[in-house]
Parts: C-alpha cells; sequence; structure tokens
C-alpha cells in the first residue's frame, strides 16, 4: 500500500510538471506569434507607405491575463479597423452626399491642430469663396483667386492686399480643391496572409519552447 501511495504520489509529481511545461511552452509560443503577427502587420502598413502613425494602431494581447496557460490564446487587433480594412480589401469612396469628393491639394493647408482641410473650413478661415470650374473629361476644381503666393519659412499662399490687387502684382489664382466623384484605394495589405503564416508556425513554436 506504501509503495502504491508512493507511486501515485511520483506519478502525480511528474504529470503536475508535464502540465506546468505544457503551459508555459503554449503561452510563451501564443505570446511570439501574438507580437510576430502585431510586428508583421505594422511593417506591413509602413511599407505599403502608410506611415508609422497608423502602423501603431495594431496591438496585441494574451489571455488569460497574468498566468500561463494550456488554452492560452492571442489577440491581435487594431484600434483604426475602418482604414485597415478599406485597404486589406479595397474600398470605392464616394461623397456622403452623392456628389463631389474634394481632395484638398498641398496649397489649401491644414486646419485648426492639423484638422483635414474642407472646402467649407477654408472659405471659413480665409473669409472668402471658392470658384467651382468644371473640366469635362477631367477632375473639376475649387480655386482661390486673387491670392499671393507667402514669402519666407512659412510659404503657401494668403489672400492678396488691397494694394496688391489694384496693382495686380503677385496675384494669381490657386487650385485648392481637386474635385471627383469617388476614389477607389486598391488592395494594399494581407492581413489574413500574415494571420495564416503566424497560425501555422504555432506547433513548432510550442515545440521549440517545451522544457526538454
Amino acid at each position: 500500500m506504501k509503495l502504491a501511495a508512493a507511486i501515485s504520489g511520483d506519478l502525480r509529481k511528474i504529470m503536475a510538471e508535464e502540465v506546468k511545461d505544457a503551459e508555459d511552452a503554449v503561452t510563451a509560443a501564443m505570446r511570439q506569434a501574438a507580437d510576430g503577427l502585431k510586428a508583421d502587420l505594422r511593417r506591413q502598413v509602413t511599407e505599403a507607405g502608410m506611415g508609422q502613425r497608423l502602423a501603431n494602431t495594431w496591438r496585441a494581447e494574451l489571455y488569460p491575463k497574468g498566468r500561463n496557460s494550456i488554452k492560452a490564446a492571442g489577440f491581435v487587433f487594431t484600434r483604426a479597423p475602418t482604414i485597415i480594412r478599406a485597404f486589406d480589401q479595397g474600398a470605392v469612396i464616394k461623397s456622403k452626399h452623392g456628389f463631389w469628393l474634394a481632395i484638398p491639394t498641398d496649397a489649401a493647408g491644414k486646419g485648426p491642430r492639423g484638422k483635414r482641410m474642407t472646402p467649407g473650413l477654408w472659405e471659413q478661415m480665409h473669409g472668402s469663396h471658392l470658384r467651382f470650374i468644371y473640366r469635362r473629361g477631367a477632375p473639376s476644381l475649387l480655386v482661390a483667386e486673387n491670392m499671393r503666393a507667402r514669402t519666407g519659412k512659412r510659404g503657401g499662399f494668403a489672400k492678396g492686399s488691397a494694394s496688391a490687387l489694384r496693382s495686380g502684382r503677385g496675384i494669381t489664382s490657386v487650385v485648392m480643391f481637386i474635385l471627383v466623384p469617388q476614389v477607389s484605394l486598391k488592395k494594399r495589405l494581407d492581413v489574413d496572409g500574415v494571420a495564416e503564416r503566424w497560425a501555422s508556425a504555432l506547433p513548432e513554436l510550442i515545440v521549440r519552447n517545451w522544457r526538454s
């Protein structure tokens, strides 16, 4: 009886150690896969020319939090799902009002606190109206008239002064917005492909992390 109890105790100890090794290996592998997937997705975004800020919206979390588990799971997600989905699947963007999309040129500048410039915001900031120019077979335009180029580091354009308007010196018309009916976004990301590669790598990662 004592021998059987001793053997039983040894088996329980061995099994407990095996379970712990499994928990450690699965959790470590899942962490590596989640972090690797996050890094690859961030790299995809930057290599597609969409900037580090958008790339950094990819995050990774591991569950259960704070402990190892044989049922560990990784969760990789983005804080900008609409933008990522558009470039992952491709999309056609149209105006909410069903007419034109106004794409600002560099001359239009930025709104307050870096806000994206719109025709209404530009007119409000500059106190003047933009002129609509229709072009058959080409994008139409919104043009600011009676503008002059700024000098110095600031650059850009400003409304001509009264004296400049009288003389016409340095006064020009500037295209502030290009108007198009819609914009097609090409597929530039492959989220599913990267996710499948890391999912396929999990068994090997578990084996690598298993304590020998």
